[in-house]
């Protein structure tokens, strides 16, 4: 089968994926991470899938897996992706959904619903040519990648176990690139507890835990190494200005190549103790990724996918990188995945985010050539 051939249309493809993007799905609204799952699922429904909605937990919205119907029985292939981003509600005030020089704006339009988006129009453009996939396809969307898939990693493990491959349309590396390995992570929720007083009268008899916070976090920070990073990225302490705050939180996210160098990481963060006087610290691990290294599987399925890429004129050359996605998971149980098979862009998580135009239609036959000749 040649996807040179298969009829897809950017403009058409846009204004689909607009329709995506436009319906914001911050991770921690559950009820809008739902309503992004309600138009995924429509149209996979409208593509003949049979759907099943798999309700949330943990205060996360819910699932969506589709299947479509295959006279071969057995391991097959799942698309894999998240539909929650990290743009709270609103927004598409700042980042409305534009076009403009061969470039697409919006609010996890890059990372990554634009690569979930051609994943799908890449099914929709073999049903209209009448090319039947060689093996079962089963599509799973979920709510919270990107605070590490805690209320769905046992059920991505359990869809991926019951496959042959998995392909995750991430976003493209910036040199058009796939993933066939990522680094592992581990997140850390740190807790400062401090002494009150009332900061204008008597400031001297309290003992502040946003300052042994702040103490920590210059520590933490200070720990990157070439091996593994350390970073603070949430913060909230103190009720009034005028009281000496009690208690103070974090988040902390280490990344790490290689797993032992994690586990020093892990080891190092969870023996911190209080710097300052009179005050208490603690940091707690909360989520990890584990490491997910290239193996022949993952290899042999990155060099099917890039000879469908060669035919259709551009190179896809593997990598490992670093931040998570869900791939870590299915790729540390051994099964073939290739992940960043989304579009190219740039300013992923920030006000810029945008796709490449001209990554659309290439990496839609790349996704539909592998979709159809995987066996």
């Amino acid at each position: 089968m040649d996807p040179r051939g298969l009829d897809f249309d950017l403009d058409t493809i846009l204004a689909g994926l607009r329709t995506w993007v436009e319906c914001e799905s911050p991770t921690h609204d559950a009820a809008a991470v739902d309503r992004a799952m309600v138009l995924a699922a429509r149209d996979l429904a409208l593509l003949g899938a049979t759907i099943e909605r798999i309700p949330g937990r943990m205060g996360y919205g819910g699932a969506v897996r589709a299947r479509f119907a295959h006279p071969r029985p057995g391991p097959g292939i799942l698309v894999m992706g998240h539909l929650d981003t990290v743009h709270p509600l609103g927004t598409l005030g700042a980042l409305a959904f534009r076009r403009a020089g061969g470039k697409c704006w919006g609010p996890g339009i890059m990372d990554m619903k634009g690569g979930n988006y051609i994943a799908l129009e890449a099914l929709r453009g073999l049903a209209r040519a009448g090319i039947a996939t060689r093996l079962p396809v089963s599509v799973l969307l979920t709510p919270d990648e990107e605070v590490g898939s805690p209320s769905t990693r046992d059920l991505i493990e359990a869809e991926a176990a019951r496959q042959r491959y998995v392909l995750v349309p991430e976003p493209a590396r910036p040199d058009g690139g796939v993933v066939t390995g990522r680094y592992a992570i581990a997140r850390f929720d740190l807790t400062a507890t401090g002494r009150p007083s009332h900061a204008g009268a008597r400031l001297a008899d309290g003992r502040s835990a946003i300052a042994e916070m702040a103490r920590q976090i210059l520590a933490i920070e200070a720990m990157t190494t070439p091996d593994a990073t350390f970073s603070v990225g949430v913060l909230r302490g103190g009720e009034w200005v005028n009281c000496v705050a009690t208690t103070c939180t974090a988040q902390a996210l280490t990344m790490a190549r290689r797993q032992p160098d994690l586990d020093r990481a892990v080891a190092a963060m969870e023996a911190l103790r209080p710097i300052g006087e009179g005050v208490q610290f603690s940091a707690r691990r909360s989520i990890v990724r584990p490491v997910w290294e290239p193996d022949s599987a993952t290899m042999a399925l990155w060099q099917r996918a890039s000879a469908i890429a060669e035919g259709l004129g551009f190179a896809i050359p593997p990598q490992s990188a670093g931040g998570g996605s869900d791939a870590n998971f299915t790729g540390a149980m051994g099964i073939a995945s290739l992940d960043g098979l989304g579009l190219g862009g740039d300013g992923a998580h920030t006000l810029d985010e945008h796709i490449d135009e001209a990554s659309v239609l290439p990496r839609t036959r790349l996704l539909a050539g592998l979709l159809a000749t995987l066996d």
